[in-house]
Parts: structure tokens; sequence; C-alpha cells
């Protein structure tokens, strides 16, 4: 029998939902970054999440799709209020249907755990978003 796969499965549901239930930790300069080991779990776990290096500096960045640029803009502001609930901001670019967001930390000039636990948070609203529109 042909197994298919959920929405939520498909975006890692198991880690999503231990690091969307974890709040974000004050981070300081030379506050350890997130292992490489956590990075690369979170990334086999969250697959349309990608590591990439902007000005030398670590990120974990998402493209969203969307069916129109109202989405993509309620979206948008829904994610900057978590980030300014957990004093954690991303780079977020709004287009017509797809949103970008990148994590990182400022202060390390790397990843944190903060930033996994903002990407599996930016994946709940994105489900949530979802789940209500169908």
């Amino acid at each position: 029998m042909r197994q298919v796969r959920t929405r939520m499965q498909m975006l890692g549901d198991t880690p999503m939902s231990e690091y969307a239930g974890m709040k974000c930790e004050a981070c300081r300069v030379g506050t350890p970054p997130a292992t490489p080991s956590e990075i690369e779990q979170f990334l086999a776990d969250c697959p349309a999440w990608e590591e990439k290096t902007v000005d030398e500096v670590p990120q974990i960045r998402r493209t969203y799709s969307f069916k129109d640029f109202v989405t993509a803009l309620d979206f948008t502001n829904k994610v900057g209020a978590l980030a300014e609930e957990e004093g954690h901001h991303p780079a977020l670019v709004t287009e017509w249907g797809r949103v970008t967001v990148c994590w990182w930390t400022h202060k390390i000039h790397g990843l944190h755990k903060n930033d996994l636990i903002m990407g599996a948070k930016t994946d709940r609203i994105y489900l949530e978003d979802a789940s209500s529109s169908t």
C-alpha cells in the first residue's frame, strides 16, 4: 500500500514540533552557536530549509508559496509579530505569491539554536494558515 505523506510530515513534524514548542533564549556576543549536528538534523528533518552563507554569515533560508500578494503579506505580518514576541528577527522578502525568510543570530554572526526554533515556528504559522484555508 502506498503511503501518502501529509504536508506536516513533509515539513518534518517531529522536530518541528519539538523546536516549535521552545522559547528563544537571550543571546550575547560569545554565546556558542548551534552545533553542526543540530543544524544537520534540523535540515534533514525540515528539508524545505537550506543553509546559506551570506557575507560570511551562515543562515537558514526558506521560501514559502502563496496564492497571491495579500496572503503572502498576511504571513509576513504573522512572522513579524512572532519575531517581536520572541525578540529574534529575520530578514523577510515579500513578493507576489511568495515570502523568503532568513534566520541567523546577528550577535554571534551565525546560527544559534534560536534560529532553528524560529524556523520551526515559522513553519508552524505556515501550516496553520494552510489548514485554516482548506
